[in-house]
């Protein structure tokens, strides 16, 4: 059973007192729908059997959405927008959206680009600051990557915010994955210590699509549409030669969303392996073995692995560590491709292996539709949710609705994909890889 026990409360900087620019655009007699109340709740858990019977006690977030009043004056505001960690496909969708919503309807003129990630705070980087307005961010949806640039790994906290003093900056829109989720609430944090008026407010970015309660990441849309086109590839590779294997690396560090969300869309998949699922190569009951049943059963496989599984295959290995932390991850696709070559040459069965990794190329792509419609929703409530001057919270897609989640309550954990849910079953159903698991 899920546990959905946290606090929700979202903090704030100080009373809103100022009518927002966005009732000038509510004309004299209309009812202002536009405008969310604070009070408006959408709860965490809708499952009935859950629910309580006292509705005061499910736990709810705050509804994202323009208010009627804000915190800062949008005349002397200045704001500022960082993008950390990986490429993803929508970082700059994410930045022209909340520069047009901050320029065109809050008024506000000054709006820096941080370069490079948290180095750009730093001053011994030397990283020049952008100026972002209508013109500069103009057609940047068309191309991939972030025109700010990014990097990975910790900057010094207290420098961090020195920075912002310095250029006195009333919010910042992080946008990034579960490390810059970290070092967001740290440099909150240090904002209430020095008792600063700064509101950050976060933007998941992953396209592993596992951050904790955010049902749906940015990019992840656009990634399963390139990961069906690599999985075509490897099937066609596959069914054009006798014993023919399609191998595909997809991304996922710890969660299988996009390699199980993949092979659904495509289904050409006959194997799929996450790090939720152990892998077992060896003996009658293996991978390998099930493998060879397919082989011989139907003369051709897929096979989609994400790049997390069968990480416990590599328990002797010294482990790494990336500049951000991060354990790095032994390279799972390349090991089944010789694992599975010296398989089937001790067997004396010949095989057409064909190893597939399009991570980088769906990293730096530009957003699909979905993905930037998606991203425009993101950017416009986080103008709205630091103008109303909140803070420590990202904007999250939950339960069909936008909202608001402390970053206590999603940092420093992880989703992950059910292996008793309707996804993974479904992948079961769908690819039949438990029927060749046979003794």
């Amino acid at each position: 059973m899920k546990n959905f026990d946290f606090c929700t409360d979202i903090p704030t900087l100080g009373e809103a007192k100022i009518i927002s620019p966005l009732k000038k655009h509510t004309k004299p007699g209309e009812p202002e729908k536009r405008f969310i109340s604070d009070d408006a709740r959408v709860i965490v858990d809708v499952q009935i059997n859950r629910l309580q019977s006292d509705l005061k006690k499910n736990s709810s977030f705050d509804q994202a959405g323009p208010r009627e009043k804000i915190y800062f004056d949008p005349s002397k505001l200045k704001c500022a927008i960082v993008t950390c960690g990986g490429l993803c496909p929508g970082l700059n969708d994410i930045i022209r959206s909340i520069v047009l919503e901050l320029y065109h309807i809050y008024n506000v003129k000054t709006i820096y680009g941080i370069k490079h990630g948290l180095q750009g705070f730093i001053p011994d980087f030397q990283h020049d600051v952008m100026n972002l307005n209508p013109d500069s961010v103009s057609g940047i949806q068309n191309t991939g990557g972030s025109i700010l640039g990014s990097s990975r790994g910790t900057q010094d906290i207290g420098m961090i915010v020195d920075c912002l003093e310095r250029m006195t900056i009333g919010i910042l829109f992080m946008v990034g994955g579960d490390g810059t989720l970290m070092a967001s609430k740290r440099i909150v944090e240090e904002i209430e210590k020095r008792n600063l008026k700064i509101s950050v407010i976060g933007i998941p970015k992953t396209i592993d699509n596992d951050i904790y309660l955010v049902s749906r990441s940015f990019g992840f849309d656009t990634a399963v549409d390139v990961a069906t086109l690599a999985i075509k590839g490897a099937h066609n590779e596959a069914i054009a030669y006798p014993n023919g294997i399609g191998l595909v690396k997809l991304m996922g560090r710890h969660s299988g969303f996009l390699a199980a969300t993949a092979a659904l869309a495509q289904q050409d998949a006959n194997f799929v392996l996450i790090p939720e699922v152990d892998i077992s190569l060896d003996g009658k009951n293996g991978f390998l073995q099930a493998l060879e049943n397919r082989i011989l059963h139907r003369k051709h496989a897929v096979v989609i692995v994400a790049e997390g599984a069968g990480q416990k295959l590599f328990d002797k290995q010294q482990k790494k560590f990336d500049p951000s932390g991060n354990i790095v991850l032994q390279d799972i696709g390349l090991f089944l491709k010789e694992k599975i070559s010296q398989w089937f040459k001790a067997k004396n069965i010949p095989i057409s292996l064909k190893y597939i990794d399009p991570s980088y190329i769906i990293r730096s792509l530009p957003a699909n539709a979905n993905d930037s419609v998606f991203c425009g929703f993101l950017g416009r409530d986080a103008v709205h949710a630091g103008m109303a001057g909140k803070t420590k919270l990202l904007i999250s897609f939950w339960n069909n609705h936008y909202v608001h989640v402390p970053m206590d309550a999603a940092s420093g954990k992880r989703k992950n994909l059910d292996p008793q849910g309707k996804l993974w079953q479904s992948i079961l159903e769908a690819t039949g890889q438990d029927t060749f698991f046979t003794d």
